[in-house]
């Protein structure tokens, strides 16, 4: 009260609905300029830059190759086995690092996030778009593996946009919730590297999904990561359709989204005094 009269408040409120949406377009310079900001941070510094993108795929292709393809003996579908264990690391590399980097981004932009208003999913979606460079440069290794073996691409390769977009809804739903659950357990930060390990094993990387016995398939399918991978050997390599670890995929992708996005609106009013 000020001589009788109450003094006017604002409250600043994140948008629900349509409006949050819309608020992020509102914000997209911020987005931009985060992304941008991540991506010169990771190359600062570097003498190698870029290559190291090209390298680390490419040394863990050779390596699972050696001790997978030539020692383990598993099959690879009729494709060379660094082809095939290549295509399935270019989508998981994009979804481990996406949620690896914006896994912390909170808790390491908490200047930002302590002194300024803005929708503060758009620092995790940022760091997921930074990722996508390294993803480019992946996918032109790959075209280089695929004319290096004499791979033809077929008509299925038109369905690898549509595969980048589910994994970016995966990655998306992921990011969402680890980032937003390391603002309260710092725990998260240490347990992600280990989860996301463990996750690469359950994923047909280094082996195909074939290998699993039929009566687990659904449930094998499930993880939606499953359907990703193997829609880019499908899409790159050829073969079968994987129809309905897509439809799996698709529809436990939207629901971890519609989850992680829940988790993090419902805590995001607070990460200001918790940071």
């Amino acid at each position: 009260m000020n001589n009788g009269r109450e003094v006017p408040r604002i409250v600043i409120e994140p948008t629900a609905g349509v409006g949050e949406w819309l608020e992020l377009w509102k914000y997209r310079d911020l987005f931009r300029t985060l992304a941008e900001r991540d991506i010169r941070l990771r190359y600062r510094q570097t003498a190698l830059g870029v290559v190291w993108v090209i390298l680390q795929p490419l040394a863990a292709s050779l390596i699972f190759a050696v001790i997978f393809g030539a020692f383990a003996r598993l099959p690879s579908e009729g494709t060379p086995y660094v082809a095939f264990v290549f295509a399935g690391l270019l989508p998981w590399g994009l979804f481990a690092g996406g949620v690896q980097r914006a896994g912390n981004s909170l808790v390491a932009n908490s200047g930002l996030v302590t002194k300024i208003y803005f929708p503060r999913s758009i620092i995790p979606l940022a760091s997921v778009a930074a990722v996508l460079v390294d993803f480019a440069v992946a996918a032109a290794v790959m075209l280089g593996l695929l004319f290096y073996f004499g791979i033809p691409l077929t008509w299925a390769v038109f369905a690898v946009p549509p595969l980048i977009s589910l994994t970016l809804v995966t990655t998306t739903a992921m990011s969402l919730l680890f980032s937003s659950l390391t603002v309260y357990y710092r725990d998260f930060s240490y347990a992600l590297p280990f989860v996301l390990q463990v996750w690469m094993f359950a994923t047909p990387v280094v082996y195909g999904s074939g290998l699993i016995p039929g009566q687990w398939q659904v449930l094998y399918g499930l993880n939606p990561m499953v359907g990703v991978v193997d829609g880019f050997r499908w899409a790159l390599l050829g073969g079968p359709a994987p129809l309905e670890h897509l439809v799996e995929a698709t529809a436990v992708s939207f629901a971890l989204l519609l989850i992680g996005a829940t988790v993090f609106k419902r805590i995001e009013r607070s990460f200001a005094d918790v940071i």
